[in-house]
């Protein structure tokens, strides 16, 4: 067999791309029609509770009522949801008799929201659905509601992803929970619902679709499609992040960020890597917002995976319009926009030594370690956890 076919047998790949998708400025007002349009009469509202006094939440339910819609409001969600909060919004959702639901917020109303359409009419407990082997096919893709996406973080573009972030708090880690159903049925993103993010929430979500966009780019695995999305994706927070950290009320920058955070979680179909893999339960345990959690652990990680990345760099520094194609050049950078953001370099004072043992068995765990570009062992895990403690960054 010639190299020619040998390489030709390598490109091989299954895709997934995201669901309907609605972006510009003004478009929440088009929710009470796209309600109608996916046949709901009695949606949920699945939130948090900051978003309960924003001024341009309040016009939302009449306008909803107004289309002849009877909604109802969960809110009671943490920022890192357990399986406790869906429990919660399950008991609501079947009292109010949910025929949808609406997910208006960050990362955890979309994942709440997604957990809760997931169960309305299936059986089990959340955690019965975790991505472990066929676990989702206890669920009935049919049984899952209806759902509309409305982002106002722009980072973990959970709004076109089939999958959610669950903590269970009997472990103090943190769950994937899988069903190719869960993908909402329509997203509405609206970068006027943005446009009061604070700075630093803005730099934590911007670092998260960062490291969703650079972690799906360096995973290995045939998949032009989401190394493309990637790339641009890391184009627009490059352009974009740094401006409307900087000026909350910069729509376009806004606008370019939300397109990046759904663009990351396109990508990241092809894979993540050890960011995730331990920002994970380092969120779980300590309560870390998870785009912090991979701010930090980005660079160490990129070090820790150098001699299976590096040939990629080149292309990521010419898409980033750097000065220099090497990976010093890109780690450069990213070390930079943390700084400028105002992130944090290291764990310390988050991560203490007694908390080491049991979060590398976690990370090792994570379905995300599975595409990292090197296989790590416990002690690798150890070491680049270890590192980002410290703030070593020698490899």
């Amino acid at each position: 067999m010639s190299d020619h076919q040998d390489k030709a047998e390598m490109l091989v790949g299954n895709f997934n791309y995201p669901a309907s998708y609605r972006i510009g400025a003004g478009r929440i007002r088009e929710l009470g029609s796209a309600c109608r349009e996916l046949g709901m009469d009695r949606p949920l509202i699945v939130t948090d509770p900051g978003i309960l006094g924003l001024a341009w939440f309040a016009p939302i339910i009449p306008a909803l009522e107004k289309e002849g819609l009877s909604p109802c409001v969960f809110s009671e969600i943490e920022a890192n949801p357990a399986s406790t909060h869906i429990e919660a919004g399950l008991a609501i959702a079947k009292e109010h008799r949910a025929d949808g639901c609406i997910l208006i917020g960050g990362g955890s109303a979309m994942d709440a929201g997604k957990c809760i359409a997931l169960l309305a009419q299936n059986p089990g407990a959340i955690l019965d659905y975790e991505d472990v082997g066929d676990n989702w096919k206890q669920a009935d893709g049919e049984n899952i509601l209806p759902t509309i996406a409305v982002p106002t973080t722009a980072g973990t573009g959970s709004e076109v992803g089939r999958a959610a972030v669950i903590v269970d708090p009997a472990e103090h880690n943190k769950k994937i929970i899988f069903h190719p159903g869960m993908k909402p049925d329509l997203v509405i993103a609206d970068p006027d619902l943005t446009l009061g993010l604070p700075p630093g929430l803005t730099a934590a979500t911007g670092m998260d679709a960062l490291a969703h966009c650079f972690e799906a780019y360096c995973a290995p695995g045939y998949h032009p499609m989401a190394d493309g999305i990637a790339l641009e994706g890391m184009r627009l927070i490059s352009q974009n992040l740094v401006r409307a950290f900087e000026d909350g009320g910069d729509r376009s920058a806004r606008t370019h960020l939300l397109m990046a955070a759904s663009m990351g979680a396109t990508a990241f179909q092809k894979g993540l890597g050890l960011i995730h893999a331990l920002s994970h339960p380092v969120g779980g345990m300590t309560g870390l917002h998870h785009g912090t959690a991979n701010a930090i652990f980005h660079p160490y990680v990129m070090v820790h995976n150098r001699a299976f990345i590096e040939d990629r760099m080149p292309r990521v520094g010419q898409v980033l319009d750097l000065p220099g194609e090497r990976f010093e050049d890109v780690l450069d950078w990213t070390l930079e926009l943390r700084s400028r953001l105002g992130l944090p370099h290291t764990l310390e004072g988050i991560v203490d030594e007694e908390m080491i043992p049991k979060l590398v068995p976690m990370a090792a765990a994570d379905p995300s370690l599975a595409t990292n570009p090197k296989p790590c062992s416990l002690e690798e895990i150890e070491r680049v956890l270890r590192k980002s403690i410290s703030g070593d960054l020698q490899p």
